[in-house]
Formats: C-alpha cells, sequence, structure tokens
C-alpha cells in the first residue's frame, strides 16, 4: 500500500484523501519511504523537509476531521525546484556563491500550492542558475537518472525530473528558460509542461529577456493540467502574468480533427537515429488516434540556433565570476559560457531581442497562416549520456554548448508558447525519451489536449524505475 500511494496520481491521491479512504499523513509517509528508497542514488533534493511535511500532513488530516473546506491538492505532496522560494528554507539555485539563509516567504506559485493543500516536501536540485540541461552542480554535485546510475537526469529541473521518474510523489514544480522542464522529462520517462509565457506567475521576475517558464513536471498530463490549474492565473509580484484561468481537468476530444506537423529536424537539428526512429513511430501513433499529420521544414526553424546563442550568452553574463575565488566555486562551464560572451556589446544583445521578436512573430504566425493546431518534434536530439558531459561521447564535445543537442525546446521559450514533452519509447539501453507538441502562444488548454490523446493511444509503462 505504502508503494502505491507513493506511486498513485495526484488526481487520484487527491479524490483518495478527500473520500477518506487515505490520510494525508499516510500518503506522506509513503512518499518519504519511496524517497528514502531512492535519494541517496538519485541524489535529487537539495534540502528534504521530512519533519515540515508530516506537520503539514498532520495539520490537513486535521483539517478533514473538522469538516473544513479543502483545496485541489488537499494532502497531496509535491517538490519544488531550487530556483523558487520556499519558506524556511534556502534558496541556492545549485551555487556555492548564493546565500545560505533560508526564505521568509513562499514564491507566489509555492503559495498557491500550498493555498491548495499541498504538502510541500522540499527543494530539488537544479545545474548553477538554471544554466544548463545536464545534472550537475558544484553545490551538490550530480543528480541521476533513474532509469540507469551514471546518466544525467537532464537539467535544469533535475531533481524535479529524477523524482517523477522515479515514482517518488506525483507532482513536481520545475522551471524552463530553454528547455529545462522539457528536456529532464525527457531524459526520465516524465511528462514535463512548459506553458505560455505569463501562465504562472514567476516571481522576482527574472531580468532573462524574458525566457523563463515554471510548469509541472509529473507522470501523467492529467497531473499536469492540475498542477496547472493551481498555479495559473495573474499575480501583482509579476507584471507579465494573464488572467485566464484554467479548469483542472485536461480538455476533451483528444487527438480527433488536429492539423499536426511533424518536423524531424526543424531544417537544422541533427538527432541520433534511435531517438529519431522513436519519434518517427510514435507520430504514427498521433495519425492513428485522429490526427492529420503532415511532415514539414517550419520556415523559422534554421535561424533558431544562432539567435539562441546570442540570447542565451546575453542571459549567462551577469554569471561572470568577479574574481578569481567565485571562478573557483563556480560550474567550469558556466564559466567558459560567460567568458565566451565577455566582449558581447550591449548593442550586439540589443539587436538580439530585436531578432527574437521577429522569431517570436514567426513561429506563432506560422501556425496559422499553414494552417497547423500544433507542431511535434523530438523533445530532444539524443537519450541519456553520462553525467559530468555537456554532450554525448559520440558527439564533439565542448566546454559549455549543450544547446546544440536541445534545439527542438528552446524556439518555444523565444517565442513564449506552450509545449509538453511525453515519453514515447525507451531505446535499446532502457532509456526513455520524449516526444515534444508544441502550439503558439495561448493554445495551452490544447497542448494538453493532445498530450493526453497521445498517452491514451499509447501508454507509457515506466514501472517506475528503480535507482
Amino acid at each position: 500500500m505504502a508503494t502505491d500511494l507513493a506511486t498513485a496520481s495526484a488526481v487520484d491521491l487527491a479524490a483518495m484523501v478527500r473520500g477518506k479512504r487515505a490520510s494525508p499523513v499516510e500518503v506522506t509517509e509513503a512518499v518519504l519511504a519511496r524517497i528514502a528508497a531512492c535519494e541517496p542514488r538519485l541524489n535529487a533534493f537539495v534540502a528534504l523537509d521530512a519533519e515540515g511535511a508530516r506537520a503539514a500532513a498532520r495539520a490537513a488530516e486535521a483539517q478533514l476531521a473538522r469538516g473544513e473546506a479543502v483545496g485541489l491538492l488537499h494532502g497531496v505532496p509535491v517538490t519544488i525546484k531550487d530556483i523558487q522560494a520556499v519558506e524556511g528554507l534556502p534558496t541556492r539555485r545549485g551555487s556555492r556563491l548564493t546565500d545560505a539563509t533560508p526564505a521568509t516567504a513562499d514564491a507566489p506559485l509555492v503559495a498557491r500550492l500550498r493555498a491548495a493543500g499541498a504538502i510541500v516536501l522540499g527543494k530539488t536540485t537544479s545545474t548553477e542558475n538554471g544554466w544548463t540541461a545536464v545534472s550537475h552542480n558544484p553545490l551538490t554535485g550530480a543528480t541521476h537518472n533513474p532509469w540507469q546510475h551514471g546518466m544525467t537526469s537532464g537539467g535544469s529541473s533535475s531533481g524535479a525530473a529524477a523524482l517523477a521518474g522515479a515514482g517518488c510523489g506525483p507532482l513536481h514544480l520545475g522551471t524552463d528558460g530553454a528547455g529545462s522542464i522539457r528536456l529532464p522529462a525527457h531524459f526520465c520517462g516524465a511528462v514535463g509542461f512548459k506553458p505560455s509565457y505569463g501562465r504562472v506567475p514567476y516571481a522576482p521576475v527574472p531580468n532573462n529577456g524574458a525566457l523563463s517558464h515554471a510548469g509541472p513536471i509529473t507522470r501523467s498530463v492529467a497531473d499536469a493540467a492540475l498542477m496547472f490549474s493551481v498555479m495559473a492565473g495573474p499575480h501583482p509580484l509579476d507584471h507579465t502574468t494573464l488572467g485566464e484561468r484554467f479548469a483542472p481537468e485536461v480538455p476533451p476530444g483528444g487527438l480527433h480533427g488536429l492539423r499536426i506537423a511533424y518536423s524531424p529536424d526543424l531544417g537544422h537539428a541533427r538527432v541520433d537515429p534511435e531517438v529519431a526512429a522513436l519519434v518517427a513511430a510514435a507520430v504514427k501513433v498521433l495519425e492513428s488516434a485522429g490526427a492529420r499529420v503532415e511532415q514539414v521544414t517550419p520556415p523559422w526553424g534554421p535561424e533558431g540556433p544562432a539567435l539562441e546563442r546570442d540570447i542565451w550568452g546575453t542571459a549567462m553574463r551577469p554569471f561572470l565570476p568577479k574574481d578569481a575565488a567565485e571562478r573557483e566555486a563556480t560550474d567550469p562551464g558556466l564559466v567558459a559560457c560567460t567568458e565566451a560572451y565577455r566582449d558581447f556589446t550591449f548593442m550586439q544583445g540589443h539587436a538580439a531581442q530585436g531578432r527574437r521578436f521577429a522569431y517570436a512573430a514567426a513561429v506563432n504566425s506560422w501556425f496559422e497562416a499553414a494552417g497547423f493546431d500544433l507542431l511535434a518534434t523530438p523533445a530532444a536530439s539524443v537519450a541519456a549520456f553520462p553525467v559530468g558531459l555537456q554532450r554525448p561521447p559520440h558527439w564533439e564535445p565542448h566546454p559549455w554548448d549543450w544547446l546544440v543537442w536541445a534545439e527542438f525546446s528552446y524556439p518555444f521559450n523565444l517565442s513564449h508558447g506552450p509545449a509538453i514533452s511525453l515519453p514515447c519509447g525507451r531505446t535499446e539501453a532502457g532509456l526513455p525519451i520524449g516526444l515534444q507538441l508544441a502550439g503558439p502562444r495561448l493554445a495551452d488548454s490544447l497542448v494538453l489536449r493532445a498530450a493526453a490523446g497521445f498517452l491514451e493511444a499509447q501508454p507509457f509503462r515506466p514501472d517506475h524505475a528503480t535507482p
């Protein structure tokens, strides 16, 4: 029973708690036991607040005993990526240079999760300042893939995806500036949903060119939709937030009647053959489940790589070490990236933002002009590879440029459109890979609807990888 509760969906757990078929304390203890069995090898937590979670679970149980009204996530455990503030815990961002003083208040989205009754378990690992999509940082070391120890879990939401893939609770908060929700979900066999920019409050608002989004990493689309509905909506601390609220259920309809473009490479991306074959097979499932699919090369695709590197390099410049001591304490890859852009001028950055606005317009208008509802692509070009590397061993090494195998994710950070990674198969080595479904800005409900349709047609059977 403990294992069943630990690996149950948030939708089921919430219903069980409301129906008094399981208590918040039972659920929390089951998830903590699962974490205890997996965590020494995963290394997915910066701070596991087991006692705080137990206290919150007891309080949640007392609310039920008093017959009080409860929220959508009452008694359901959740983890928070160590980029967002959690009251009483430090926000370290994967960096030895950050302040270890505990936060005095929750970030807005954490407060919303708590208000809905969620039990916060603690803070999960991130790459240093979210700079890379591989799972190591100077503060906590390497986070491991739940399917194979020693392999990356991806990043920058490294711990969130590792825990999701390992069946350690249903809900995990990630953030995404160039794929940092979708890429680790791809590596770990999880669902990673990046909503449209402005759907979920992100405070303090990062000064990084409006790249960063927040969203759920889960094991089902239904759980992603539920968590998203709780977090979405306007907030005064984030001037970019939008007013629309969302139902906690996946919109009905599945894939029927949708016109979906499929691009295996966006006209420029190198993709490992095994990944390409699994994604191509998944695209056939989209068709068999009711979608009309057409293979395309989007006209905006080839412009992305050079633009993203200029935007990303500009965003990383504030992390340039100030002296030798800071350099020694910083991830060498981040040092190399900031050094590469040391001489990038304000005017070059300003021009890159102008190109970015044109690129976003081209991406978002293309869907309507070409008559497509969504775009299907690989979530990434490679399956998980050994921790400590920026690229797989069979790719040319580079001190910092991981973006070369992630060229499907960042277009939708630049365009602010919704995108989701869905597990669609496993390699011969047993490592999961993901199918990405992306849409124009504000098409969040449609992305969730189609994603649920795909996983209904081709369920992913993880059997909860044991690290």
